[in-house]
């Protein structure tokens, strides 16, 4: 268990004044008035965060009237250590660079038992959870808030955890499909094909997909599935229709996967089709670098404020974070500004957290609807020989 420090104040270096512009947009906020992927980041694991106990710690934590209790529930060690460790970092920053007025944010293992971190956060007096990471322990610890009335955010995106004061705060592979299917619609194509994987998140991705195709006017051609060996994936797109009887691809897989896929797509009847892809691109610029997949489009958030929290991250931390760590940042953004209006020792104001106008962070806009599932407002990102280019910029709020 591991405390963030609140009560020093952000560095004063070059390096850093790009934090007073987000600590506005973490003032405003815009309040107006599928299991998790865990990504891939840097091969050096990130440093562990400073952290400083404000007085006697046992037993219990020290009494705080003044700032509200938030636990952060990530892996600390074990194989997920490093996703777990850039997400406290990430929220760590997040509470020097507002402040940390208002909020206390102590860190609990999951990677030694979910449930037993849950029920010490609980003990400790907690009064909101951040976190845990993977879909799994959302289930083990939900229960445990439930009881307690304590609202939990979870990192993961998978929305069948999501429910009952469990919110699903993860990039979700739905809205990523939904968003760059609609842009493909907008742009004049009317016929798509699916490439998925076998096993959940397919079965998620495919629906997702024939659910934006059809609700967008178009038509899907085709669905198969592979089970991510060279054969298997060879043999569904060879059993894909040929002539050009599809204008749009979607692979919804990563983008190692996609770049085995795209020239067996070319010989085999999709000789002009768009190829199309999910949020899982954006952690993987070296596509950039593949001749096949220059021209394709995929949905994400946007990497624009994103960039400037990395080298934030890098000038504290001597490494880069995991993309994912942006979840913990902005989770604190959120929880900041709620606590603006939020009495010290009273429940969390749950009901704040389905403002229609949303929040905004390091991702962007973002809001939880009525399933708990956090709605992003997405980009559309074009690759080629220099880059991911953005064709279609994510809306900067929610309208009513």
């Amino acid at each position: 268990m591991a405390e963030a420090l609140v009560g020093l104040q952000p560095d004063r270096s070059k390096s850093v004044k790009w934090l007073g512009r987000i600590a506005t947009v973490a003032a405003a906020l815009l309040m107006a008035g599928c299991q998790t992927l865990v990504p891939k980041g840097p091969v050096q694991a990130p440093q562990q965060p400073t952290t400083q106990q404000p007085g006697p710690v046992t037993p219990g934590l020290p009494t705080d009237t003044e700032r509200h209790r938030v636990a952060l529930l990530v892996p600390m060690t074990g194989s997920n250590a490093g996703v777990g460790q850039s997400i406290a970092n990430a929220a760590n920053l997040a509470v020097l660079d507002t402040g940390g007025q208002r909020i206390r944010i102590t860190t609990y293992d999951t990677a030694t038992g979910a449930a037993a971190a849950a029920q010490r956060a609980l003990a400790d007096g907690n009064k909101l959870i951040l976190g845990p990471l993977l879909a799994d322990d959302v289930r083990l610890v939900a229960p445990y808030a439930q009881r307690a009335s304590v609202p939990l955010i979870s990192f993961s995106n998978d929305t069948a955890v999501a429910g009952k004061g469990t919110y699903v705060m993860g990039y979700s592979p739905v809205q990523s499909i939904d968003r760059v299917v609609r842009f493909a619609r907008s742009k004049g194509m009317t016929r798509f094909a699916g490439l998925v994987p076998t096993g959940l998140y397919g079965q998620r991705t495919s629906t997702a997909m024939i659910r934006s195709v059809e609700s967008a006017g178009g038509q899907v051609v085709t669905m198969q599935n592979f089970d991510r060996s060279q054969k298997s994936l060879s043999a569904a797109i060879t059993r894909m229709p040929r002539d050009s009887a599809y204008e749009a691809i979607l692979i919804a897989d990563s983008g190692r996967i996609a770049v085995q896929a795209v020239p067996l797509i070319r010989k085999n009847g999709g000789a002009s089709a768009r190829i199309l892809g999910t949020e899982l691109w954006n952690t993987e610029p070296n596509l950039a670098g593949s001749p096949a997949m220059s021209g394709a489009w995929f949905a994400s958030v946007s990497d624009g404020l994103y960039r400037q929290l990395v080298s934030k991250y890098r000038a504290r931390y001597g490494t880069g974070p995991y993309r994912i760590a942006s979840l913990g940042y902005d989770a604190v953004l959120l929880v900041t500004r709620i606590s603006q209006d939020w009495k010290v020792g009273t429940a969390f104001p749950v009901q704040r957290l389905s403002d229609d106008s949303g929040f905004s962070g390091i991702d962007g806009a973002f809001r939880f609807g009525e399933d708990g599932v956090a709605e992003r407002a997405l980009e559309v990102q074009q690759i080629g020989s220099g880059g991911f280019t953005v064709v279609s910029p994510a809306p900067a709020r929610f309208g009513n």
